[in-house]
């Protein structure tokens, strides 16, 4: 199993992938491959950026504590609610 990039890495792939999509001079198959690697890319970086932000809520919500608690996602991560 492949080891999830970084945030950076991730979107500086998808920049790639973009830029290659956008030339127009693809085949079908490679362009199916560049887009199907870029959806994956874009769902990594979009769980990256939710897994950030709830940390910096909680981290918020500590007050001058500042300690991280962990949290869990569920199957609807973009209706999920801090504290909810």
């Amino acid at each position: 199993m492949a080891e999830t990039p970084t945030f950076e890495a991730g979107l500086e792939e998808l920049e790639k992938i973009v830029r290659e999509l956008e030339s127009g001079d693809l085949p079908l198959e490679r362009s199916l491959a560049l887009f199907e690697k870029g959806v994956g890319l874009s769902e990594s970086c979009r769980h990256q950026l939710q897994d950030a932000e709830t940390k910096v809520e909680v981290l918020l919500k500590k007050g001058r504590k500042l300690e991280a608690q962990p949290f869990a996602l569920d199957d609807h991560d973009d209706e999920r609610e801090v504290g909810a």
